[in-house]
């Protein structure tokens, strides 16, 4: 994981912004000290795109998208998806995605999280990881048990869980209205309606008392937005470069 978020760091726009990597490392280890039972180094990055979607590396590293970051309306969304991103690390998911694929060998790999690269080639954007292209692609299975940990995290950590499927229904009603500014979470992150009906079913199965004065939103949150819609516009990506050889 260390070597990757290595790669991750120099080849993506990653916010360096004191006040942005404070706010967003509160808010990330506060919801991993719940659920993690590993006693990992986490750690949390806002990268600088206008694309919407997030990513995890295994062994504890989270990365969040400025566009998606634009879209969360609430503390308690923008926590939704950490926590999920933060349940495919425990849940050990993206161990299992290098170990299955056959194009994975010798360690190295390459997440394509910004854009649909894997379909349209370099032009586009993408992490390389020693040379080898790997679309980074959860099952359903993968994110029904993502989206169950991070209710369970979120719960745990105070925040309330209604903000997930809030978060799903701004992502799906975005996907009808600009399809190509959430192409890169969709293709990353199969999302349906029934991802709503489930979680909002797990969120239900908790009594009452359990769900009371759980946090929405914060002023701290509000703050964090406004600091990251003042910073310089996201830079254009850039082709993805690779290094090494996948023989």
């Amino acid at each position: 994981g260390a070597t990757y978020a290595t790669q991750i760091d120099t080849q993506l726009p990653i916010i360096r912004d004191a006040q942005i990597v404070t706010y967003v490392n509160t808010l990330g280890n506060s919801l991993a000290a719940v659920t993690d039972t590993r006693g990992l180094a986490w750690h949390f990055a806002i990268v600088d795109t206008k694309e919407v979607n997030a990513f995890a590396v295994p062994g504890g590293w989270v990365y969040v998208n400025r566009g998606l970051v634009a879209r969360a309306q609430s503390m308690d969304q923008l926590a939704g998806v950490i926590a999920h991103e933060i349940g495919h690390v425990t849940l050990r998911h993206s161990v299992q995605q290098m170990q299955q694929s056959d194009q994975v060998n010798g360690g190295l790999m390459a997440l394509c999280t910004l854009t649909k690269v894997c379909e349209s080639g370099a032009a586009k954007t993408a992490i390389s990881v020693g040379g080898t292209a790997l679309f980074a692609k959860f099952s359903r299975q993968d994110e029904s048990e993502a989206d169950a940990e991070a209710v369970k995290t979120t719960i745990k950590a105070g925040i309330d869980p209604h903000g997930i499927p809030a978060m799903f229904r701004i992502l799906l009603a975005e996907r009808q209205a600009n399809p190509t500014a959430v192409d890169a979470f969709f293709a990353t992150h199969p999302l349906e309606e029934s991802r709503i009906t489930a979680t909002n079913a797990q969120i239900a199965g908790y009594p009452a008392s359990q769900l009371r004065n759980l946090k929405i939103d914060t002023d701290a949150f509000q703050q964090f937005k406004r600091r990251l819609a003042s910073l310089p516009p996201s830079p254009t990506p850039k082709a993805a470069t690779t290094t090494g050889s996948s023989d």
